[in-house]
């Protein structure tokens, strides 16, 4: 039994930067999770594939794989509604937003509305780029660097199964070494936050900097579902509208209570 299987039903789940067809991807960790996931509504917020990678590199596609791509078909038939925002890796299925599978929709982006009534922009993030990135050499040495430190996050965590430790982000923890990763970070987190304030909404949920968080800014929600080469979270609602980030173990890493709705006095006539 998969550690999902132990999840209460959730209301709604996102997963992104999953990356399949690269070498990064934790796809085994991922089809555990997925396997024992109940979820009315499964937003998949891009990256889902790795088209960038597969066009570029040789593609890694297994077992694992094939199971990560049943256990979607199983949610699907089992009644889960699948949204799939496409983002950057998976950029040429955006030609298809607007339609309309059964039980699955391509949406550029999408607005989900919390069981406590408050409204989330539901975007990859990767239009924030403009604002984000510096561009030129730095950045282009910024994805080398990065390729260098997600070979060591596989090593690190190859030695540390056969010891039989539990998964560590090797790249996260660098990047958090950095001042320089952290003000491109805040600079992502605030574009997302002014975006969602600019469309009259109540927060947002993305994806694209493989940092997973789950906090208020500036009194609105910002949730990024993290993803499955650096952190192997996946964001989810429960029946009351809280949102939790969860690890791939299924453990509740962080948690945000619903909206009090207010009370209602009943007055004798």
């Amino acid at each position: 039994m998969s550690a999902a299987a132990a999840l209460p039903k959730q209301r709604a789940v996102f997963v992104s930067d999953v990356h399949l067809g690269s070498k990064n991807c934790h796809a085994a960790e991922l089809a555990n999770f997925l396997s024992g996931l109940q979820t009315r509504r499964l937003y998949l917020v891009g990256d889902i594939v790795d088209l960038w990678w597969m066009a570029q590199r040789r593609a890694a596609w297994g077992a694992d794989q094939h199971r990560v791509v049943e256990c979607l078909h199983d949610l699907a038939r089992a009644g889960t509604e699948l949204i799939y925002v496409p983002g950057n890796h998976d950029r040429p299925i955006r030609r298809f937003c607007g339609l309309m599978l059964p039980n699955m929709q391509v949406r550029r982006r999408a607005i989900h509305t919390l069981a406590d009534g408050r409204r989330l922009l539901v975007t990859h993030g990767d239009d924030y780029d403009a604002v984000t990135h510096f561009g030129g050499f730095q950045e282009r040495f910024g994805d080398w660097l990065y390729d260098r430190i997600l070979a060591g996050n596989r090593v690190t965590n190859l030695a540390r199964r056969q010891m039989g430790l539990r998964y560590w982000s090797l790249a996260d923890f660098l990047k958090r070494q950095s001042g320089a990763a952290e003000r491109y970070i805040e600079r992502f987190v605030h574009a997302g936050i002014e975006d969602a304030r600019r469309r009259g909404l109540d927060g947002i949920v993305c994806g694209h900097i493989h940092r997973a968080a789950l906090r208020e800014v500036d009194g609105l929600v910002y949730a990024n579902d993290g993803d499955w080469v650096e952190s192997l979270t996946a964001l989810a609602e429960d029946a009351e509208g809280a949102l939790c980030l969860l690890g791939h173990d299924g453990r509740v890493q962080t948690r945000l209570e619903p909206r009090r709705r207010p009370l209602r006095l009943a007055y004798a006539a």
